[in-house]
């Protein structure tokens, strides 16, 4: 198995050997804006092919001949590429925000389970209007009510639909697989899916020039979905890793310091003891 490993730095904090001080780590502008230039370049482009494709569909729409159910998937599309365009702003924005440095972490009590139910509602709507019928969606979570934990949710949720939506860009056919493990001060949390995509986000997660990374493989969505999710990743002083989950899908594991609730009695290292698909 092909693994690599991200780890977050702590300011003043270089004991453990995870970021090699250089010129670039001293003075991190050029990376970021190398990074804000190739997502900009590539907006654009992006934008004009997304547009094109739901006036070429309103267009269609208007052919009387058309019927049920194809004038639905019709509306599908569109309704699913207005979607699209819409995370890919606002995933660049919250991108740009964190980049400033002048986000703040916003925990919360937040159980586990309940927050990847709400997450999986929102999952499946996406892949029935995209009629991806052919892709599972499992969800894996432990067997407790009290899974409560002090941690910021809206960013673990944002994290978690980038890499689904990066796990669908990639996935026709198959099986996503999302899931937790939880210890006394970690919570790991997991995106497997059996697709095609593990090259193309090995690269778009370890690479110092997205731009040549985008002219290798150029989906701009992928891109910027992968950057936030490693950014915000670290933002929460988390860790990752990546490996190739079968022949090419990707297993990307993430985890993140958190606190119990004190109505919480996790054990540690509780095994998942329930799956749920559809």
């Amino acid at each position: 198995m092909f693994e690599i490993q991200g780890y977050s730095r702590s300011d003043g904090d270089n004991s453990k050997g995870n970021t090699r001080l250089t010129e670039s780590n001293l003075n991190p502008f050029p990376k970021t804006f190398a990074f804000h230039t190739s997502v900009l370049n590539g907006m654009s482009h992006e934008m004009r092919t997304q547009m094109n494709a739901i006036v070429s569909l309103a267009f269609l729409l208007k052919d009387n001949s058309i019927k049920e159910p194809e004038r639905e998937d019709f509306i599908n599309q569109i309704y699913l590429t207005c979607e699209q365009l819409i995370a890919l702003f606002e995933n660049y924005l919250e991108s740009a925000i964190v980049d400033t440095g002048t986000s703040k972490n916003e925990e919360s009590v937040c159980r586990l389970n309940n927050l990847l139910d709400s997450l999986f509602a929102e999952f499946r709507e996406i892949l029935i209007k995209g009629g991806r019928n052919s892709t599972e969606l499992v969800e894996e979570t432990q067997f407790s009510d009290s899974n409560e934990v002090i941690i910021d949710t809206t960013r673990v949720a944002r994290i978690l639909r980038c890499l689904f939506h990066n796990s669908i860009q990639n996935t026709i056919s198959g099986y996503i697989k999302i899931g937790y493990y939880l210890s006394e001060s970690n919570v790991t949390f997991y995106v497997l899916d059996s697709g095609q995509g593990f090259s193309k986000t090995k690269e778009f997660l370890q690479t110092n020039n997205l731009t040549d990374s985008l002219s290798q493989y150029p989906d701009l969505t992928s891109a910027v979905n992968i950057t936030l999710a490693k950014k915000l990743i670290q933002f929460l002083h988390g860790s990752y890793t990546i490996s190739c989950n079968g022949t090419n899908g990707t297993g990307i594991h993430f985890t993140l310091p958190v606190k119990l609730h004190s109505k919480s009695d996790i054990t540690k290292n509780k095994h998942v003891n329930s799956m749920i698909t559809i």
